[in-house]
């Protein structure tokens, strides 16, 4: 994904609006660990707004897992993210539900490699 060269949009990278079951994994206000579900409202190369039940605390550190299904015969490409890393940014809180405006750790797509392979399951961040 190219940057966006408008002078009046702050964001880098064009969101694409797509519901998305994704797996958060962070701590609470408490700071116990937690394992939710959540949906992604929309996606970029820099982030992602999350609906998640349970509220965040401000920043928190946060692990994303994007489930898939097994395939029979189909190997995923060796560059499949299915598990980033992200900080919470804002939250909206709503009616049952809240709003999580995350930063990824590393933005999507840009080919830079953090010395992980990517096929492999990233550790807690607790």
């Amino acid at each position: 994904m190219s940057p966006i060269p408008h002078k009046n949009e702050r964001r880098k990278w064009p969101r694409l609006a797509l519901a998305i079951p994704i797996f958060i994994r962070s701590r609470d206000e408490k700071g116990k660990d937690f394992l939710e579900f959540a949906t992604a409202m929309n996606v970029s190369a820099g982030g992602a707004l999350l609906a998640v039940r349970r509220s965040l605390p401000l920043p928190a550190q946060v692990s994303l897992e994007i489930p898939t299904a097994p395939v029979p015969g189909v190997e995923l490409p060796q560059r499949t993210e299915r598990y980033l890393r992200a900080r919470t940014l804002r939250v909206t809180h709503g009616e049952g539900y809240h709003l999580v405006g995350l930063k990824f750790a590393h933005p999507l797509g840009n080919g830079s490699s953090n010395g992980r392979s990517r096929g492999r399951k990233v550790g807690s961040l607790m």
